[in-house]
């Protein structure tokens, strides 16, 4: 586990595709501090984001170290390979060109990778020493701890769980490949199960939460009908939680797990999807009674475990 004795406040930095959140631990782990800014977007706009980041490190009283978490591939040097919502990334040095900008030590990784740390160390899964986290928001992003140890992959890229193929004739993922995971797992794959659905009439009650059009509908539109009590829109999340269970089956077969940890924007809808999605992962798991079942819970930490594990990273090195 994490050893938070040393600074007296520890400074971690969630960057997401419209703003970066900042968050500042105390040394028990509480959040004594949060503020943030826009992600910077359009021409210069990697320039402007260390500049976002050193001023978000400084109002939050960083030290001499920082954490950030980033979307992407990100390098153990902390370098940011690719990222799916920031303009014109290639090869992007965070970590040193942060470091240059304001001195002192910069810890910079993937920010499922950092909301795993959060959720292992200070949320759902504190005391776990195996937990896979999966994040079901636009996508599916994730970590993996291993017999007390976070588990980078050999370049710093493992947890890129919503890539894994479930069908191969499926449709078109943004990465170029067809039926991966978080088409259909995903919140965008919700919502397309919806949309699937709405044809010939179908879904009206969905349909109607988006305005009249089948095509606007969206995956908080299907949330809203189901607790209106719609049985159409609960079987589409019953349709929707089947295929995170397989995700989830494929995983344990793959890690054998104690626990998963369920974060993302969908966790919003802890009561909608929990129930469905542990069902059909006994149903789906390989001989489910003759093994322990691993625990499935939802995040503690919501919208700022990215950066609270972010914070947390140091730590860990």
């Amino acid at each position: 586990m994490t050893d938070l004795a040393g600074p007296s406040r520890r400074v971690g930095i969630d960057v997401g595709g419209t703003k970066a959140q900042g968050v500042a631990l105390d040394p028990a782990g509480n959040v004594v501090a949060t503020a943030h800014r826009p992600t910077p977007r359009g021409d210069g706009s990697l320039e402007l984001l260390i500049e976002a980041l050193a001023d978000l490190a400084d109002e939050l009283g960083c030290g001499d170290s920082i954490g950030v978490g980033v979307p992407g591939l990100v390098t153990r040097s902390g370098v940011l390979r690719a990222a799916p919502n920031l303009d014109g990334v290639a090869d992007f040095d965070v970590a040193g060109l942060l470091s240059q900008r304001r001195g002192g030590v910069v810890f910079v990784d993937n920010d499922a990778t950092c909301a795993t740390v959060a959720e292992w160390q200070l949320g759902a899964a504190s005391g776990t020493d195996n937990m896979i986290l999966v994040t079901l928001g636009t996508g599916i992003g994730g970590g993996l701890v291993a017999n007390g140890a976070l588990q980078r992959g050999m370049n710093g890229f493992a947890g890129e769980f919503g890539h894994m193929v479930v069908d191969p004739d499926g449709p078109r993922c943004p990465c170029g490949r067809r039926g991966c995971w978080e088409r259909y797992a995903s919140g965008s794959g919700l919502a397309m199960l919806a949309r699937e659905a709405a044809t010939g009439r179908r879904l009206q009650h969905v349909v109607r939460h988006a305005g009249g059009d089948p095509q606007a509908v969206r995956g908080e539109h299907v949330q809203a009908a189901a607790r209106d009590g719609d049985p159409e829109a609960i079987a589409v999340i019953d349709e929707f939680a089947r295929w995170v269970a397989l995700g989830l089956s494929n995983l344990t077969n793959a890690f054998d797990p104690e626990m998963f940890v369920l974060g993302g924007g969908l966790a919003s809808g802890a009561d909608l999807y929990l129930e469905p999605i542990v069902r059909w992962y006994g149903e789906l798991l390989y001989q489910p009674h003759l093994r322990p079942m691993p625990r499935v819970e939802f995040a503690a930490w919501g919208p700022l475990a990215g950066a609270v594990g972010a914070a947390l990273l140091a730590s860990l090195r």
